[in-house]
């Protein structure tokens, strides 16, 4: 079977028949379009929700067990990788090299097309031995067409080396599930513009890279009820946003928050914990250890060591 008669079986890649005169449609009669197509986005990733929960739990045990993480992709879904980690990094103060995306063609690629980097397995192979990947460690593949020849290398490699693989794609049956353990593939159908999965299929990807992480960091204990108490406080908005956080949960007023912050470098976990337990910034720390982070946890043993009261949340 040639090139064409297999991007012709790609759901990705096929005709939409709802959008075949969009070319004839005013502005807002494209944009609604655009918008009934997007609706279905989420409906297809909650089908695969037991299978983002698998990849969830194999993120964190990556994480727990010392391991790493490794985002994989060209184009559209290499950026979203990359965009992914990029966040998690202010949001919850994660360590760059715990979770690494890794783009087909480098940095050039996230401005813009990289010539042929994509097309070698090889190369995907390359990257994945240079950072001896191992059985600690999760690699997620991202490609819309499930063919890319960087990330199929990739995988191949990681399977070959031990470390648990999943594949994220929106094409069934698709050549990177072969050499994944886990698969995620939320069926979005046709693109609005034939082929051009930079719409509903990377919106399906950043769905699912933003509900895996969020999910891994909640389990990591870097939120507190609903709240970002990990968060890294590098621009006046975060840490306008941490004295807030500080303010509701340990119910003190402005000032007081701004100056706790200010003595324990803009940490919010022991922030809280000074204000609630009423203990110095030492006591915090050392019950933020004992507790390996874990804010409520945190709070019980600075908590139990001054008095007999349990935290409460707000």
């Amino acid at each position: 079977m040639n090139r064409i008669e297999d991007l012709e079986k790609l759901i990705s890649e096929q005709r939409n028949v709802k959008t075949v005169d969009i070319d004839r449609l005013s502005m807002e009669e494209i944009l609604r379009v655009i918008n009934e197509e997007d609706k279905k986005v989420a409906y297809a990733v909650e089908r695969e929700i037991p299978n983002i929960a698998k990849a969830a739990h194999a993120y964190l045990r990556s994480l727990k067990n010392g391991g790493r993480v490794f985002y994989v992709g060209a184009g559209t879904s290499g950026r979203m990788g990359v965009i992914d980690r990029a966040e998690l990094i202010s949001t919850f103060k994660m360590d760059p090299k715990a979770i690494i995306p890794i783009l087909a063609g480098g940095v050039k690629a996230m401005y813009g097309p990289s010539e042929m980097a994509e097309d070698k397995e090889e190369n995907g192979r390359r990257v994945i031995s240079k950072y001896r990947v191992d059985e600690r460690d999760s690699v997620i593949g991202i490609s819309a067409s499930g063919r890319t020849p960087y990330v199929v290398g990739a995988l191949k490699e990681a399977k070959r080396r031990g470390a648990t693989t999943i594949a994220i794609t929106v094409n069934p049956d698709a050549e990177i599930s072969r050499y994944a353990d886990i698969v995620i593939c939320p069926l979005v159908g046709p693109e609005v513009i034939a082929g051009s999965t930079r719409m509903k299929a990377g919106t399906a990807q950043k769905m699912i890279l933003t509900m895996l992480s969020t999910a891994v960091m909640v389990k990591l204990g870097r939120v507190y009820s609903n709240l970002m108490v990990s968060l890294l406080p590098i621009s006046s908005k975060l840490r306008e946003r941490a004295r807030r956080i500080v303010m509701t949960e340990a119910g003190v007023d402005y000032e007081t928050a701004a100056k706790t912050l200010e003595e324990t470098g803009y940490d919010i976990k022991a922030a809280i914990i000074m204000l609630k337990a009423k203990v110095d910034y030492g006591k915090a720390l050392k019950a933020l250890r004992e507790a390996e982070g874990n804010l409520e946890k945190a709070l019980n043993l600075a908590l139990n060591s001054s008095s007999s009261s349990k935290p409460r949340r707000g």
